[in-house]
Parts: structure tokens; C-alpha cells; sequence
């Protein structure tokens, strides 16, 4: 995956990785990219996860081909690219750290045994670092994720090195692609990944589009996932502008339910049977209880409209639709439509909470009538999920 002749791939793939960053799971596992620009000074760009150290440094050796390291580049210090930072400045005593100030906050905090201080060369928005032929011109990411990303743009092959921005899950090896060699389907697990990730930080990544405008971006180089060309490139770009405004990229309803003994289950298939013999477009479901939440959390940001269907569990909801609120809260949800259908077999409580914790959501709203059902859903419960789904298809 080397981007050129003289910018190299030396990332490293975990494929014994279960749960990335302790809560998503990877079932392809993920990526530490990391490239090295080879010119009249050597710059590494990013190291790798303490779990795969030593291979990256073997990557790395092997690129130099006997070549001393100049500058390495820090654009996130969170562990899974810049683990490997102090073991290659011992390697390589002449390197600068070049970084932002708020890296350089972060450096003792993963490091205390060194001291990297004097080692450190802090850039800032549209600060250059000249190599030779290559410059890279530094661009300002801040919250995307972390308050210290930097990203970087290099002038001379047109690479846009973008930190977690464009990253998805995956390992590159198990990337499946076209064949002209492009991603075959970059948006699924990138979707999961974005919203997930960097969700919340809308407003940032819309600042950073702006400037990345106006470059002439022909290449981006991500820290997770595979390089991005061409027509790969240009969706990435939409699909980012699309996420980070917060609109719906897909029409259709998403139908998220947490059922105990099945009751509420039933009542959620039977909304799915309604909506799609109304003409919905598409409808998403997903079984909360058992399914991934992270895909949950996806499908929740792709869809206009969300019916939420939810048991009664001691005087409140029961805890897997709670916590997938819960999440949307801390992700920064907003500017979607509300659908709620609740269970209870003496005294239903779940409607409460779940409009209490939708009122907590930026610009979304509640349509339709809250739908009761005691217990298992009766044929007199069908007349009010028919208006419930009139209410949820009415623009």
C-alpha cells in the first residue's frame, strides 16, 4: 500500500484483536497505518499499537534501508499510533518530535520515564516542515477526536495524511476490493467507525473540510483503513460532509427494540411488517439485546426517522434500550423523528424515560401517539401501531 517511490506504508495489521479500543468489535481486525517519506531528510509519519511494536519497527527498518530518521511526525497520541514514540526517539537520537503544543501537554503522560522535552518541535496551523522535495503543510484538527490532532498536508505528491479522520475498521489484508484496486465497500465499517469515533465532533470535521477544500488533495492517508484515491476519495469526501452535518444519508426507518420474554419483539417485527407494506423504502432493525451495539449506533445516525420499542424494567427501561439512548446522548444525536411503542405488564414506565432522554437530543422530536402494549401485543393493539406507522411515514 506504499503511496509512492518515496512515501512508504510501514503500518501493521491486528488480526488477534477482539475489541478495539475495549468496546468495538472487529471481526476483520484493525489497522495501525503509519508511512515514512524518504527524501533529503526522513520523516515517520505515526508509529503503530504497543501490539504490534516490534513488527512496525521492523517495517520500519526495513524502508530506511540504512537511513537515520530526521523528524517524527505525531499527528494523535492516542496509544494505538504513537505507542511506539519514545522507543524510536531512543533509536534515533537525532529526531525531532515535531507536534502540537497540546502533544507535547500529552508526551509525560505516556511517557514519564523520558524526558522528550528538548526533542520537541512543536508546529501550528499552516506551519511547514521541508524535507527536499516534499513539504508537509500542517493543518489544525482539533476534537477530531482528540483537542491535540493535527493533520498534514504533502505539497508535493498532493497526500492529505488525515489522522483518525476517513479511518475505519478492518485489517488492510482483509480490505475487500475492486478491481482497479480501490475499496469495495469503504462506507460500511468507515459509517460504524465515524459515528462511533468522531461522531460527535460534527462542527470540527466541518471545519476541517473547509480547509481541506482548498487543497488539491489526491490522495488521503488515514491512520486505520486503507489509502484513498480517486474515486474512493471523492465519496469518503461526501459521505464526511454528509455524517458531519448530522443529515440522514439513507431513507428509511430505523426500528430498535429491547424485548425480555419476546413480547416486545413480536410488537417490533409487526411494526417492520406494517412499514414495509406502507412503501417504506428501507427499514433497518435491530434486536438491542443481542445485537452490536456500535451497528445500532450507526443505523441510528444513517435514518431520518427512529421507532424505539422498549420493556418496562423496574419503574424505568430495560437497561440495553437505556443504554443505547445513552449512547446517542454522549454522541451528539440530533435532528431526527421519534416513534416510541412501550411494554408493561402492571404499570408501564418505559415511555417516560425514553421521552425524557429523547428531550436530552439536540432538534429531535417525538411524533406520533406513545403506543402501550401489556405484556403481548392483542389485535387491539394493531389499530394503534397502524397510526403509529402513519405518523412515522407522514413528511
Amino acid at each position: 500500500m506504499n503511496i509512492s517511490n518515496n512515501i512508504k506504508y510501514i503500518g501493521v495489521d491486528d488480526l488477534d484483536i477482539d475489541l478495539f479500543e475495549s468496546q468495538y468489535h472487529v471481526p476483520e481486525g484493525m489497522s495501525y497505518n503509519s508511512y515514512v517519506i524518504l527524501d533529503e531528510k526522513v520523516a515517520v509519519m505515526d508509529t503503530a499499537d504497543q501490539r504490534k511494536s516490534q513488527e512496525w519497527m521492523q517495517n520500519l527498518t526495513d524502508a530506511l534501508q540504512g537511513r537515520q530518521v530526521d523528524y517524527i511526525v505525531v499527528h494523535h497520541m492516542e496509544p494505538d499510533h504513537a505507542a511506539n514514540i519514545a522507543a524510536l526517539a531512543a533509536a534515533y537520537p537525532q529526531a525531532k518530535i515535531v507536534l502540537s503544543a497540546a502533544a507535547t501537554k500529552m508526551l509525560p503522560n505516556f511517557f514519564p520515564e523520558t524526558d522528550l522535552t528538548s526533542r520537541c518541535q512543536v508546529v501550528k496551523e499552516g506551519d511547514t516542515l521541508a524535507l527536499g522535495q516534499h513539504t508537509l503543510q500542517f493543518i489544525a484538527a482539533p476534537m477530531v477526536h482528540w483537542p491535540e490532532v493535527l493533520m498534514s498536508y504533502e505539497q508535493t505528491e498532493k497526500v492529505l495524511f488525515a489522522a483518525d479522520g476517513f479511518g475505519k475498521f478492518g485489517a488492510i489484508q482483509n480490505e475487500a476490493r475492486n478491481a482497479d484496486g480501490t475499496p469495495a465497500d469503504w462506507a460500511c465499517e468507515a459509517r460504524r467507525y465515524y459515528f462511533n469515533i468522531v461522531g460527535k465532533y460534527g462542527m470540527q470535521v466541518q471545519n476541517v473540510l473547509k480547509k481541506a477544500a482548498g487543497l488539491d488533495i489526491q490522495t488521503i492517508a488515514p491512520l486505520h483503513g486503507p489509502v484513498l484515491r480517486g474515486n474512493a476519495l471523492a465519496e469518503a469526501v461526501r459521505l464526511y460532509d454528509t455524517w458531519s452535518k448530522y443529515d440522514p444519508e439513507t431513507e428509511g426507518v430505523f426500528v430498535a427494540y429491547a424485548s425480555i420474554h419476546g413480547g416486545t419483539r413480536a410488537a417490533a417485527e409487526k411494526m417492520v411488517e406494517i412499514l414495509k407494506a406502507k412503501g417504506c423504502p428501507k427499514v433497518a432493525v435491530s434486536d438491542l439485546t443481542r445485537d452490536d451495539l456500535a451497528e445500532a449506533i450507526e443505523d441510528a445516525f444513517r435514518y431520518p426517522t427512529l421507532v424505539l420499542l422498549a420493556a418496562s424494567y423496574d419503574a424505568g427501561v430495560f437497561p440495553p434500550m437505556h443504554d443505547f439512548l445513552y449512547h446517542l446522548q454522549i454522541k451528539g444525536f440530533q435532528r431526527r423523528r421519534f416513534a416510541l411503542v412501550e411494554n408493561g405488564s402492571w404499570a408501564p414506565s418505559a415511555g417516560k424515560v425514553m421521552t425524557e432522554m429523547i428531550g436530552q437530543l439536540k432538534n429531535c422530536e417525538i411524533v406520533g401517539p406513545l403506543v402501550t402494549i401489556r405484556s403481548r401485543m392483542k389485535a387491539a393493539d394493531l389499530p394503534q401501531l397502524e397510526a403509529l406507522a402513519d405518523a412515522v411515514l407522514a413528511q
